[in-house]
């Protein structure tokens, strides 16, 4: 088995930079409700976002040592997307690897586990999605995997496919399907203007999404009395 494809097709970076401007909620709703990560995985502070091609990696339980390699080999704007095998009693990620990302101007991690340091890797900017925080150090002697098809928060990342993060949680596009769910988005995002103009005029939410003929197929009673 080949341990590390370094090989990997990437979305065009315009296709990169017009997703930035959009929520991860927003590209989960347009892509058809798809490639929605575990709610557990957040960024480690508010505010932090990520968006980038992801450079996948599987790591042996508690062990970090493919992260290292992911290091070497991922290139500028990549986001390390890591598995770590469900062991989550261990600090992946700390400090000094931040610091080696940042040096490569990485798009950042976003990792099914968990980090250490965290204080010292806000105050660096340097982004991270994680499922928690862990002090426990880990071994270093375990092979694992590079740019093989992932599982990362109950969705298979493969390598290239988009990764976009904010305070909401983290959304995985098919590279094959940037370009599609790009303009879904953006048609989200001009509808929704316009139901925010709506509702902003008086317009009921009920009004809106016509939900009456749900409420009542629902059986709903109320006392109309007052």
């Amino acid at each position: 088995m080949i341990h590390i494809i370094t090989d990997i097709q990437r979305p065009r970076k315009e296709l990169i930079d017009k997703f930035k401007a959009m929520s991860a909620a927003t590209v989960h709703e347009a892509s058809g409700r798809k490639g929605a990560a575990d709610c557990g995985i957040k960024p480690v502070a508010r505010g932090i976002r990520i968006c980038g091609p992801a450079f996948t990696v599987r790591c042996h339980p508690g062990d970090n040592l493919m992260l290292h390699k992911a290091l070497e080999k991922a290139q500028p704007g990549d986001v390390i997307v890591a598995s770590v095998g469900g062991y989550y009693e261990a600090g992946y990620w700390g400090a000094l690897m931040a610091i080696s990302g940042m040096a490569k101007n990485l798009g950042g991690l976003a990792i099914d586990g968990c980090i250490r340091d965290s204080e010292e890797i806000i105050g660096m900017g340097f982004p991270v999605f994680c499922r928690g925080l862990c002090i426990r150090g880990t071994t270093k002697t375990g092979l694992g995997l590079i740019n093989h098809p992932t599982l990362f928060g109950g969705v298979v990342v493969n390598p290239g496919d988009l990764i976009l993060g904010d305070d909401d949680g983290i959304v995985v596009v098919d590279r094959n399907m940037c370009e599609v769910a790009l303009k879904k988005s953006i048609d989200r995002v001009e509808a929704e203007k316009k139901k925010s103009a709506r509702l902003q005029a008086g317009t009921t939410s009920v009004e809106l999404n016509k939900l009456e003929s749900v409420f009542e197929w629902l059986g709903l009673t109320e006392d109309r009395s007052s």
